[in-house]
Parts: structure tokens; sequence; C-alpha cells
């Protein structure tokens, strides 16, 4: 079950992490990369990852997500943290191989299932700083992700104001603030999400996300 209502945007962004950079051996950007997933992937916990037959190479990707309580526009960075309504755990799956073969984010990374979120919608007050939280991501038990959310080169509040600059943001919208290092595509050799595993995304504060993989779903 979803813990937000569907949300009319999911605006996410890529190379957030300068650790994540690093691994891929890229630049930092000088702006947010934003792309976007289509509500049709959104996932609650415990719900199955789909691992369909158009895809071999599934990968996880642990996140921040940022859920907006009011309507704005062109908001300053100083003033964007008001605009959040709270936090949720993410896992922006991503199809590699579509991925690379798409030369785009859209397709990839936007397969039914590919985005859940949760546990629970964490009140912004109750979380606080969100430049000062842990970020871990599990498969199977086993640490592939272990970061702060303090090395986001570019931080909620920026994002907030950035996205705002062009496209009006809508309460209940959603914003995933990009991935850390560790995902499996970059590890030597690469990993990639199998039927059985099981992910669990835990930030500090705003708790953990446990998801299952199925190469085949029951009807």
């Amino acid at each position: 079950m979803l813990p937000i209502e569907r949300p009319g945007k999911i605006v996410c962004v890529g190379l957030n992490y300068r650790a994540h950079a690093e691994e891929q051996g890229a630049k930092l950007p000088e702006r947010p990369m934003l792309f976007a997933k289509w509500a049709t992937a959104l996932a609650g916990p415990g719900d199955p990852i789909p691992l369909p037959s158009i895809t071999q190479a599934v990968d996880y990707e642990g996140e921040l997500a940022v859920v907006i309580g009011s309507r704005v526009k062109g908001v300053s960075a100083g003033n964007a943290l008001e605009a959040v309504r709270g936090y949720l755990c993410a896992n922006d799956v991503t199809a590699r191989d579509l991925q690379k073969a798409d030369r785009q984010f859209t397709r990839s990374k936007s397969l039914d299932g590919f985005c859940p979120v949760g546990p629970a919608l964490v009140p912004a007050a109750d979380v606080g700083d969100p430049q000062a939280l842990r970020l871990r991501t599990l498969v199977n038990g086993e640490v592939r992700q272990d970061t702060s959310t303090a090395d986001m080169i570019f931080g909620v509040a920026e994002l907030i104001a950035f996205v705002s600059e062009a496209i009006t943001l809508e309460p209940g919208d959603l914003l995933l603030t990009g991935t850390p290092s560790g995902v499996g595509v970059f590890r030597d050799p690469p990993v990639f999400l199998a039927d059985g595993d099981e992910v669990t995304v835990e930030i500090e504060r705003v708790g953990s996300l446990t998801n299952p993989c199925a190469r085949r779903l029951r009807a």
C-alpha cells in the first residue's frame, strides 16, 4: 500500500552525490540534472520489485524522497524548505541495459514498480536538517550504499528552488534527490538484482523501506 496519495509529478535528480560522480569518473554537474519517473512506477513497502523479461540488469538506487506540501513557483533556496511536507525512503530502481540502449532515463526508470517509497511519510519537523542524514542500502542484508546526505552536490533546498524556476511544484509532488555511490552497475564486476533478492533502504530519522525482487509476479 502506498504511504502517500499518487503524486502529480515525480521529479528526480541524477548525479547528485560527489562520491557517485567519482565512482563513474564523471565531472560534478554545474546544475541539477533532472528527469522524471511516471506515477505507475510507484510501489509501497513490501511490494515486489518486478524483474521483467525485457531487462537483465535491474539495479537499486537508495534515495531520500521529498514530499511537497504547498504550491511553489520561483521559490528561493532560503525559503524552499518551508514547502516540504515530509520525507520518505525511496528506491530509484533502474534497468541499466535499457538506460544504455535508450541513451536517456525515462523508460529504464519508469517500469511498473520501479519506484518503491515508504515506509511512512515522516513530517519535515521530525526529520530536521535533510543534509545530515545517514543513508544505507542493503541487498540481502549486505550493505551496498552507506553515506550521508551531506555528500549531496545540491541540497534539498537548492533542488526545490531550481525545479521551481521552471516547473510549478504542487502539494503531493515527489522529489527524489539522487543516489550515493555503491550502485550495482559500477561494482567490479557489476552486480544486478536477482529473483528472490531483498532490498532495504534505510535513512536516519526517516525509516526503513524493504522490497523483495520477483522475476515473475503472481496474478
